[in-house]
């Protein structure tokens, strides 16, 4: 199974951006997918993920009500459209997936050992 990540780029501040990612190979069961990010010079941290059986959506503090993330089931891709950009949101983007593996609990979520696939990180940098 492989994970292709696109979209990115650099967008002003208060702007836009979109990402997807989508899961792609020999026959699997999708349990999660999320985004995590990292910064030069900081960790990497949990963005927003979702379940796939029911699409429950989970954001990190920081993003909530400005990040959305959707799925599409039948493409076995996620988005992650990001509005209000913010300087601070500039890092390097990740998807993951939690692959034929058990369900995902809710309070694992935001934990990146609970996925056992991960894309290439795609660059999206906030400024002016």
């Amino acid at each position: 199974v492989q994970l292709q990540a696109s979209g990115g780029g650099l967008v002003q501040p208060g702007g836009s951006l979109g990402l997807s990612c989508t899961a792609s190979g020999r026959a699997f069961t999708t349990r999660a997918m999320g985004w995590f990010r990292q910064a030069p010079g900081k960790e990497r941290e949990f963005v927003a993920a979702i379940r796939w059986n029911g699409g429950s959506t989970h954001y990190a503090d920081s993003v909530k009500g400005r990040f959305i993330i959707t799925r599409d089931t039948p493409k076995n891709t996620v988005y992650l459209q990001m509005n209000s950009l913010k300087p601070e949101d500039t890092a390097s983007y990740h998807c993951a997936a939690r692959i034929d593996q058990n369900s995902l609990i809710l309070s694992a979520v935001r934990q990146p050992s609970m996925y056992n696939y991960w894309g290439q990180g795609t660059e999206v940098t906030v400024s002016s």
